[in-house]
């Protein structure tokens, strides 16, 4: 049901080279005409771009193999052969391309037209005619294409966003991203509604800022419990930390700092990131002592923002203090 894939590996071959043909001139008034073999045409490569607009690697699977085309053999009257088609094979902005034998990353695309030739296509053979000499004048032989090559290699997506939104499931994440943005996140009422990440554009007088939401986070998650260590990849290049926390739960302060725990256990560099602390659902029962509370234990070290998204509440404050943070970087 979920097409969204961050990474997947498949084998990419380039086109051989066409071979170069044998032939002879055979006229009306030249019977024995000398050698007229053309050249074979080159193989295609292949050619990792970025394209506008893609944002998965779900066009790819794991395992596929893809070929460039091979190269047209040479043919009589010095005529070259045709040259096998490129296979250009689109990815989303910020892909990296890994060798998979290897580990080696090959390219980091990054931008719109970004573009690598990963394997060049194999050449194509010479003709004939090419080896005619005052000795050797009709060579009855002519030099095959060059073999195109293979390789194994994994495609790596990183979203890229200014403010990452990192929060337990059921949190209102995904909610705080539709309110804010024009994303469409799936919104339920049971854990883990979030199973892809999501980006969203916010825009504000004149800026913009890209927000990504990823799955929900429980205790463990950085040893691979539930589905947000999966994604936690996907925040560490964000400027800001938003921890979104359902202050409306008895355990809220418990939530928090298992959020702390768990960034901590995946990334030390991810956990030292700028953050800023959204209360959520300050509309229900008791959302406003626990708000208090939370303010209290975490004295003035820690940004803290109480919202409703039910009325409206803290949004446009929100909004702003987004900004004022993503432009101190």
């Amino acid at each position: 049901m979920y097409n969204f894939k961050d990474s997947v590996s498949i084998t990419v071959i380039s086109g051989n080279g066409g071979s170069g043909c044998v032939s002879f001139l055979r006229e009306k008034f030249n019977a024995k005409g000398g050698p007229d073999g053309g050249n074979g045409g080159s193989g295609g490569s292949v050619i990792f771009k970025v394209k506008e607009n893609l944002r998965t690697l779900s066009s790819y699977k794991n395992g596929h193999v893809l070929c460039a085309k091979n190269g047209r053999p040479g043919m009589s009257f010095k005529r070259s052969g045709a040259n096998g088609k490129d296979l250009i094979l689109f990815v989303p902005p910020n892909t990296d391309i890994y060798n998979e034998n290897d580990e080696a990353l090959l390219c980091r695309l990054e931008k719109l037209n970004d573009e690598f030739v990963i394997l060049k296509g194999g050449r194509g053979g010479l003709g004939n005619w090419n080896f005619k000499t005052s000795i050797r004048r009709a060579p009855r032989f002519a030099q095959p294409g060059e073999s195109g090559n293979s390789l194994n290699v994994r495609l790596e997506l990183f979203l890229v966003a200014d403010i990452g939104l990192v929060g337990p499931p059921n949190a209102g994440k995904s909610s705080l991203l539709n309110r804010i943005t024009s994303a469409k996140s799936r919104v339920a009422n049971y854990p883990f509604t979030t199973k892809i990440p999501h980006l969203g554009v916010l825009r504000y007088s004149y800026d913009d800022l890209i927000i990504a939401d990823i799955p929900g986070i429980i205790k463990g998650a950085s040893f691979g419990v539930g589905l947000g260590t999966k994604f936690l990849k996907h925040i560490t290049k964000t400027k800001i930390l938003a921890l979104v926390i359902d202050i409306s739960e008895a355990n809220f302060l418990e939530s928090y700092n298992i959020l702390l725990n768990e960034l901590k256990s995946y990334s030390y560099k991810l956990f030292n990131k700028k953050k800023i602390i959204i209360a959520n659902k300050l509309d229900l029962d008791s959302s406003e002592k626990n708000f208090n509370c939370l303010i209290k234990a975490l004295g003035k070290e820690e940004k803290i923002i109480g919202i409703s998204i039910y009325e409206n509440r803290g949004i446009d404050e929100l909004i702003k203090e987004f900004f004022i943070l993503a432009k101190a970087f």
